[in-house]
Protein backbone atom coordinates (compact mmCIF):
# COMPACT_ATOMS: atom_id res chain seq x y z
CA UNK A 1 0.00 0.00 0.00
CA UNK A 2 1.40 3.40 -0.96
CA UNK A 3 1.39 6.48 1.25
CA UNK A 4 -1.39 7.96 -0.87
CA UNK A 5 -3.56 4.87 -0.56
CA UNK A 6 -3.08 4.68 3.19
CA UNK A 7 -4.44 8.23 3.56
CA UNK A 8 -7.80 7.23 2.05
CA UNK A 9 -10.27 6.56 4.88
CA UNK A 10 -13.25 5.45 2.83
CA UNK A 11 -14.93 5.69 -0.58
CA UNK A 12 -18.36 6.92 -1.64
CA UNK A 13 -20.20 3.87 -2.92
CA UNK A 14 -23.80 5.05 -3.37
CA UNK A 15 -25.66 8.36 -3.66
CA UNK A 16 -29.43 8.65 -3.35
CA UNK A 17 -31.28 11.88 -4.07
CA UNK A 18 -34.93 12.39 -3.23
CA UNK A 19 -37.26 15.26 -4.06
CA UNK A 20 -39.97 15.76 -1.44
CA UNK A 21 -42.87 18.21 -1.49
CA UNK A 22 -43.72 19.35 2.04
CA UNK A 23 -47.29 20.75 2.25
CA UNK A 24 -47.89 23.71 4.55
CA UNK A 25 -51.04 23.70 6.70
CA UNK A 26 -51.79 27.34 5.84
CA UNK A 27 -50.97 29.43 2.77
CA UNK A 28 -48.25 31.88 3.80
CA UNK A 29 -48.14 35.55 2.72
CA UNK A 30 -45.49 38.18 3.35
CA UNK A 31 -44.88 41.59 1.77
CA UNK A 32 -43.83 40.02 -1.55
CA UNK A 33 -47.34 38.65 -1.89
CA UNK A 34 -49.01 41.96 -1.03
CA UNK A 35 -46.95 43.72 -3.70
CA UNK A 36 -47.95 41.09 -6.26
CA UNK A 37 -44.43 39.80 -6.82
CA UNK A 38 -45.11 36.31 -5.52
CA UNK A 39 -48.03 34.02 -4.85
CA UNK A 40 -48.84 32.72 -1.36
CA UNK A 41 -46.61 29.84 -0.34
CA UNK A 42 -48.40 26.50 0.06
CA UNK A 43 -45.49 24.05 0.02
CA UNK A 44 -41.73 23.69 0.33
CA UNK A 45 -39.68 21.57 -2.08
CA UNK A 46 -36.98 19.67 -0.19
CA UNK A 47 -34.01 17.95 -1.82
CA UNK A 48 -32.51 15.15 0.28
CA UNK A 49 -29.14 13.56 -0.37
CA UNK A 50 -28.07 10.31 1.28
CA UNK A 51 -24.45 9.36 0.73
CA UNK A 52 -23.32 5.83 1.62
CA UNK A 53 -19.68 4.79 1.82
CA UNK A 54 -17.97 1.46 1.24
CA UNK A 55 -17.65 1.04 5.02
CA UNK A 56 -21.40 1.44 5.46
CA UNK A 57 -21.55 4.96 6.88
CA UNK A 58 -24.44 7.14 5.72
CA UNK A 59 -24.56 10.94 5.62
CA UNK A 60 -27.81 12.87 5.26
CA UNK A 61 -28.09 16.36 3.81
CA UNK A 62 -30.80 18.55 2.42
CA UNK A 63 -31.51 21.71 0.49
CA UNK A 64 -34.84 23.35 -0.27
CA UNK A 65 -36.74 25.81 -2.43
CA UNK A 66 -39.84 27.88 -1.81
CA UNK A 67 -42.53 28.53 -4.45
CA UNK A 68 -40.35 27.51 -7.42
CA UNK A 69 -37.07 25.80 -8.24
CA UNK A 70 -37.45 22.43 -6.55
CA UNK A 71 -37.60 20.37 -9.78
CA UNK A 72 -34.61 22.31 -11.11
CA UNK A 73 -32.52 21.60 -8.01
CA UNK A 74 -33.37 17.91 -8.26
CA UNK A 75 -32.53 17.78 -11.97
CA UNK A 76 -29.15 19.42 -11.46
CA UNK A 77 -28.33 17.19 -8.49
CA UNK A 78 -29.17 14.13 -10.59
CA UNK A 79 -26.85 15.27 -13.38
CA UNK A 80 -23.82 15.89 -11.17
CA UNK A 81 -24.26 13.08 -8.60
CA UNK A 82 -22.09 10.55 -10.51
CA UNK A 83 -18.92 12.58 -9.86
CA UNK A 84 -19.20 11.70 -6.16
CA UNK A 85 -18.71 7.97 -6.71
CA UNK A 86 -15.29 6.75 -5.62
CA UNK A 87 -14.31 9.92 -3.79
CA UNK A 88 -13.05 9.90 -0.20
CA UNK A 89 -15.94 11.56 1.65
CA UNK A 90 -13.56 13.31 4.03
CA UNK A 91 -12.21 15.48 1.19
CA UNK A 92 -15.19 17.81 1.32
CA UNK A 93 -13.65 20.97 -0.15
CA UNK A 94 -12.17 18.99 -3.04
CA UNK A 95 -15.56 17.37 -3.70
CA UNK A 96 -17.34 20.74 -3.61
CA UNK A 97 -14.99 22.04 -6.31
CA UNK A 98 -15.51 18.89 -8.36
CA UNK A 99 -19.29 19.25 -8.16
CA UNK A 100 -19.28 22.93 -9.10
CA UNK A 101 -17.00 22.28 -12.08
CA UNK A 102 -19.28 19.45 -13.20
CA UNK A 103 -21.94 22.11 -13.78
CA UNK A 104 -19.70 25.09 -14.41
CA UNK A 105 -21.71 26.40 -17.36
CA UNK A 106 -24.63 27.26 -15.06
CA UNK A 107 -22.45 29.22 -12.66
CA UNK A 108 -21.33 29.20 -9.04
CA UNK A 109 -24.40 30.63 -7.36
CA UNK A 110 -28.14 30.16 -7.32
CA UNK A 111 -29.85 26.91 -8.20
CA UNK A 112 -26.65 25.10 -9.17
CA UNK A 113 -24.95 25.48 -5.77
CA UNK A 114 -28.25 24.91 -3.95
CA UNK A 115 -28.27 21.45 -5.51
CA UNK A 116 -24.66 20.95 -4.42
CA UNK A 117 -25.62 22.03 -0.89
CA UNK A 118 -27.56 18.82 -0.24
CA UNK A 119 -24.46 16.74 -1.03
CA UNK A 120 -22.16 19.04 0.94
CA UNK A 121 -24.34 18.93 4.06
CA UNK A 122 -24.50 15.13 3.79
CA UNK A 123 -20.69 14.94 3.63
CA UNK A 124 -20.34 17.08 6.77
CA UNK A 125 -22.96 14.95 8.52
CA UNK A 126 -21.01 11.85 7.55
CA UNK A 127 -17.69 13.33 8.69
CA UNK A 128 -19.08 14.19 12.11
CA UNK A 129 -20.62 10.72 12.42
CA UNK A 130 -17.25 9.15 11.65
CA UNK A 131 -15.79 11.20 14.49
CA UNK A 132 -18.70 10.29 16.77
CA UNK A 133 -19.46 13.96 17.37
CA UNK A 134 -22.32 16.39 16.84
CA UNK A 135 -21.40 18.59 13.88
CA UNK A 136 -21.02 21.65 16.13
CA UNK A 137 -18.41 19.83 18.20
CA UNK A 138 -16.54 18.72 15.09
CA UNK A 139 -16.40 22.36 13.97
CA UNK A 140 -15.53 23.58 17.47
CA UNK A 141 -18.50 24.86 19.44
CA UNK A 142 -18.46 28.07 21.45
CA UNK A 143 -21.70 27.09 23.20
CA UNK A 144 -24.12 24.21 23.60
CA UNK A 145 -27.25 26.26 23.01
CA UNK A 146 -28.16 29.27 20.86
CA UNK A 147 -30.69 32.06 21.25
CA UNK A 148 -33.71 31.36 19.06
CA UNK A 149 -36.61 33.40 17.74
CA UNK A 150 -39.86 32.42 16.05
CA UNK A 151 -41.04 33.74 12.67
CA UNK A 152 -43.87 31.46 11.63
CA UNK A 153 -46.58 33.23 13.65
CA UNK A 154 -45.96 36.71 12.32
CA UNK A 155 -46.88 36.59 8.64
CA UNK A 156 -48.99 39.31 7.02
CA UNK A 157 -51.84 36.99 6.08
CA UNK A 158 -52.64 36.61 9.79
CA UNK A 159 -54.83 39.22 11.52
CA UNK A 160 -53.03 41.19 14.19
CA UNK A 161 -55.03 39.52 16.98
CA UNK A 162 -53.66 36.14 15.89
CA UNK A 163 -50.11 37.50 15.57
CA UNK A 164 -50.27 38.95 19.09
CA UNK A 165 -51.68 35.74 20.58
CA UNK A 166 -49.06 33.56 18.88
CA UNK A 167 -46.26 35.89 19.97
CA UNK A 168 -47.39 35.60 23.58
CA UNK A 169 -47.67 31.81 23.27
CA UNK A 170 -44.20 31.55 21.78
CA UNK A 171 -42.60 33.60 24.54
CA UNK A 172 -44.45 31.55 27.17
CA UNK A 173 -43.25 28.31 25.56
CA UNK A 174 -39.58 29.30 25.86
CA UNK A 175 -38.83 30.96 22.52
CA UNK A 176 -36.24 33.70 22.94
CA UNK A 177 -37.59 36.25 20.47
CA UNK A 178 -40.38 37.09 18.04
CA UNK A 179 -40.07 38.25 14.44
CA UNK A 180 -43.06 39.60 12.54
CA UNK A 181 -43.44 40.59 8.93
CA UNK A 182 -43.81 44.19 7.78
CA UNK A 183 -43.99 45.74 4.33
CA UNK A 184 -47.73 46.36 4.18
CA UNK A 185 -48.65 48.93 1.51
CA UNK A 186 -49.93 51.17 4.32
CA UNK A 187 -47.00 51.98 6.61
CA UNK A 188 -49.40 52.85 9.43
CA UNK A 189 -50.61 49.24 9.44
CA UNK A 190 -47.04 48.02 9.91
CA UNK A 191 -46.44 50.39 12.81
CA UNK A 192 -49.71 49.42 14.48
CA UNK A 193 -48.90 45.70 14.20
CA UNK A 194 -45.37 46.06 15.55
CA UNK A 195 -46.56 48.29 18.38
CA UNK A 196 -49.27 45.79 19.34
CA UNK A 197 -46.76 42.93 19.57
CA UNK A 198 -44.30 45.06 21.52
CA UNK A 199 -47.01 45.99 24.02
CA UNK A 200 -48.04 42.34 24.38
CA UNK A 201 -44.59 40.81 24.97
CA UNK A 202 -43.12 43.76 26.88
CA UNK A 203 -40.08 45.95 26.42
CA UNK A 204 -37.66 43.32 27.67
CA UNK A 205 -38.50 40.68 25.07
CA UNK A 206 -36.54 40.38 21.81
CA UNK A 207 -38.56 41.63 18.82
CA UNK A 208 -37.47 41.74 15.18
CA UNK A 209 -39.24 42.80 11.96
CA UNK A 210 -38.78 41.68 8.36
CA UNK A 211 -39.79 43.75 5.31
CA UNK A 212 -38.77 41.07 2.76
CA UNK A 213 -37.09 43.62 0.44
CA UNK A 214 -40.29 45.53 -0.28
CA UNK A 215 -39.39 49.13 0.67
CA UNK A 216 -37.68 51.65 -1.56
CA UNK A 217 -34.96 53.83 -0.06
CA UNK A 218 -37.18 56.76 1.05
CA UNK A 219 -39.73 54.41 2.63
CA UNK A 220 -36.99 52.45 4.36
CA UNK A 221 -35.55 55.62 5.88
CA UNK A 222 -38.97 56.72 7.14
CA UNK A 223 -39.77 53.31 8.57
CA UNK A 224 -36.39 52.85 10.24
CA UNK A 225 -36.86 56.24 11.88
CA UNK A 226 -40.37 55.34 13.03
CA UNK A 227 -39.33 51.91 14.31
CA UNK A 228 -36.19 53.05 16.15
CA UNK A 229 -38.06 53.85 19.42
CA UNK A 230 -39.58 50.35 19.63
CA UNK A 231 -36.31 48.75 20.79
CA UNK A 232 -36.09 46.16 18.01
CA UNK A 233 -33.21 43.70 17.76
CA UNK A 234 -33.08 44.29 14.02
CA UNK A 235 -34.93 45.45 10.90
CA UNK A 236 -34.55 42.78 8.23
CA UNK A 237 -34.29 43.23 4.47
CA UNK A 238 -35.67 46.77 4.33
CA UNK A 239 -34.35 47.05 0.75
CA UNK A 240 -33.65 44.83 -2.23
CA UNK A 241 -31.24 42.08 -1.20
CA UNK A 242 -28.59 43.32 -3.65
CA UNK A 243 -28.78 46.98 -2.64
CA UNK A 244 -25.70 46.68 -0.48
CA UNK A 245 -24.99 50.42 -0.49
CA UNK A 246 -28.56 51.27 0.49
CA UNK A 247 -28.43 48.87 3.41
CA UNK A 248 -25.09 50.38 4.44
CA UNK A 249 -26.64 53.87 4.62
CA UNK A 250 -29.39 52.57 6.89
CA UNK A 251 -26.92 50.67 9.07
CA UNK A 252 -24.83 53.80 9.60
CA UNK A 253 -27.72 56.21 10.25
CA UNK A 254 -30.08 54.38 12.62
CA UNK A 255 -29.69 52.81 16.05
CA UNK A 256 -31.59 49.63 15.18
CA UNK A 257 -29.41 46.98 13.56
CA UNK A 258 -29.91 46.17 9.89
CA UNK A 259 -30.08 42.45 9.03
CA UNK A 260 -29.87 40.91 5.58
CA UNK A 261 -28.24 38.15 3.53
CA UNK A 262 -30.76 35.31 3.38
CA UNK A 263 -31.42 35.77 -0.34
CA UNK A 264 -27.76 35.77 -1.37
CA UNK A 265 -26.70 32.58 -3.08
CA UNK A 266 -22.92 32.44 -2.77
CA UNK A 267 -20.10 33.27 -0.40
CA UNK A 268 -18.90 35.80 -2.99
CA UNK A 269 -22.15 37.79 -2.75
CA UNK A 270 -21.87 37.85 1.03
CA UNK A 271 -18.32 39.12 0.70
CA UNK A 272 -19.58 42.10 -1.29
CA UNK A 273 -22.38 42.77 1.20
CA UNK A 274 -19.95 42.74 4.11
CA UNK A 275 -17.35 44.80 2.24
CA UNK A 276 -20.00 47.48 1.62
CA UNK A 277 -20.95 47.58 5.31
CA UNK A 278 -24.49 46.59 4.38
CA UNK A 279 -25.37 44.56 7.48
CA UNK A 280 -24.98 44.67 11.24
CA UNK A 281 -26.47 41.16 11.33
CA UNK A 282 -25.52 38.74 8.55
CA UNK A 283 -28.14 36.10 7.68
CA UNK A 284 -26.60 33.45 5.43
CA UNK A 285 -28.52 30.31 4.55
CA UNK A 286 -26.34 27.20 4.16
CA UNK A 287 -28.58 25.47 1.58
CA UNK A 288 -28.75 28.68 -0.47
CA UNK A 289 -25.03 29.47 -0.54
CA UNK A 290 -23.91 25.96 -1.46
CA UNK A 291 -23.76 24.10 1.82
CA UNK A 292 -21.69 24.14 4.98
CA UNK A 293 -18.37 24.48 3.15
CA UNK A 294 -19.42 27.85 1.74
CA UNK A 295 -21.28 28.91 4.89
CA UNK A 296 -18.06 28.58 6.87
CA UNK A 297 -16.45 31.08 4.49
CA UNK A 298 -19.27 33.54 5.19
CA UNK A 299 -18.85 32.98 8.92
CA UNK A 300 -15.17 33.84 8.67
CA UNK A 301 -15.93 37.03 6.72
CA UNK A 302 -18.55 38.09 9.28
CA UNK A 303 -16.28 37.32 12.22
CA UNK A 304 -13.47 39.36 10.68
CA UNK A 305 -15.79 42.42 10.68
CA UNK A 306 -17.16 41.73 14.19
CA UNK A 307 -20.68 41.24 12.84
CA UNK A 308 -23.59 39.40 14.39
CA UNK A 309 -24.84 36.15 12.82
CA UNK A 310 -28.44 34.97 12.43
CA UNK A 311 -28.73 32.14 9.87
CA UNK A 312 -31.93 31.92 7.86
CA UNK A 313 -34.34 28.93 8.08
CA UNK A 314 -33.08 25.28 8.15
CA UNK A 315 -32.52 25.25 11.92
CA UNK A 316 -31.55 21.56 11.87
CA UNK A 317 -28.36 22.62 10.06
CA UNK A 318 -27.90 26.11 11.44
CA UNK A 319 -28.00 25.22 15.14
CA UNK A 320 -24.60 23.57 14.62
CA UNK A 321 -23.10 26.41 12.60
CA UNK A 322 -24.38 29.12 14.94
CA UNK A 323 -23.02 27.23 17.94
CA UNK A 324 -19.58 27.39 16.31
CA UNK A 325 -19.65 31.18 15.78
CA UNK A 326 -17.48 33.29 18.08
CA UNK A 327 -20.18 35.86 18.91
CA UNK A 328 -23.54 35.04 20.45
CA UNK A 329 -25.81 34.41 17.43
CA UNK A 330 -29.51 33.82 16.81
CA UNK A 331 -31.18 30.84 15.11
CA UNK A 332 -34.54 31.09 13.38
CA UNK A 333 -37.15 28.63 14.63
CA UNK A 334 -39.64 27.25 12.11
CA UNK A 335 -41.83 24.27 12.90
CA UNK A 336 -42.53 23.80 9.18
CA UNK A 337 -39.80 21.20 8.67
CA UNK A 338 -40.65 19.17 11.81
CA UNK A 339 -42.57 16.44 9.90
CA UNK A 340 -39.48 15.68 7.82
CA UNK A 341 -37.42 14.33 10.72
CA UNK A 342 -37.80 11.78 13.49
CA UNK A 343 -35.89 13.96 15.97
CA UNK A 344 -36.68 17.47 17.18
CA UNK A 345 -34.59 20.19 18.79
CA UNK A 346 -35.20 21.13 22.42
CA UNK A 347 -36.08 24.75 23.17
CA UNK A 348 -35.91 26.05 26.71
CA UNK A 349 -35.30 29.39 28.42
CA UNK A 350 -35.12 31.24 25.11
CA UNK A 351 -32.49 28.94 23.62
CA UNK A 352 -32.28 26.07 21.15
CA UNK A 353 -30.13 23.26 22.52
CA UNK A 354 -27.69 20.99 20.71
CA UNK A 355 -28.28 17.28 21.05
CA UNK A 356 -25.52 14.77 21.76
CA UNK A 357 -26.39 12.78 18.63
CA UNK A 358 -23.54 12.58 16.07
CA UNK A 359 -23.65 14.55 12.82
CA UNK A 360 -26.70 16.73 12.28
CA UNK A 361 -28.52 14.45 14.69
CA UNK A 362 -31.55 13.86 12.45
CA UNK A 363 -32.99 10.99 10.43
CA UNK A 364 -35.58 11.23 7.65
CA UNK A 365 -39.11 10.36 8.76
CA UNK A 366 -41.51 7.96 7.08
CA UNK A 367 -43.83 10.94 6.61
CA UNK A 368 -41.17 12.72 4.56
CA UNK A 369 -40.62 9.65 2.40
CA UNK A 370 -44.36 9.43 1.76
CA UNK A 371 -44.18 12.90 0.16
CA UNK A 372 -41.54 11.77 -2.36
CA UNK A 373 -42.14 13.03 -5.89
CA UNK A 374 -38.88 11.83 -7.51
CA UNK A 375 -35.93 9.64 -6.55
CA UNK A 376 -32.66 8.61 -8.16
CA UNK A 377 -29.69 6.45 -7.12
CA UNK A 378 -26.13 6.30 -8.38
CA UNK A 379 -23.95 3.27 -7.51
CA UNK A 380 -20.26 2.56 -7.70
Amino acid sequence: MTATESAVLDRIDRVEITSVTLPLPTAISDAKVLTGRQKPMTEVAVLFAEITTASGLVGIGFSYSKRAGGPGQYAHAREIAPVLIGEDPSDIAKIWDKLVWAGASVGRSGLSVQAIAAFDVALWDLKAKRAGLPLAKLLGAHRDSVRCYNTSGGFLHAPIEEVVDRAAESVASGIGGIKIKVGHPDNAVDLARVTAVREEIGDGAALMVDANQQWDRPTARRMCRALDPLNLVWIEEPLDAYDFEGHAVLASNFDTSIATGEMLTSAAEHRELIRAGGADVVQPDAPRVGGITQFLKVMALADDRNLQLAPHFAMEIHIHLAAAYAREPWVEHFEWLDPLFNEHLRIEDGRMHLSSRPGLGVTISDQARSWTVAQHEVHG
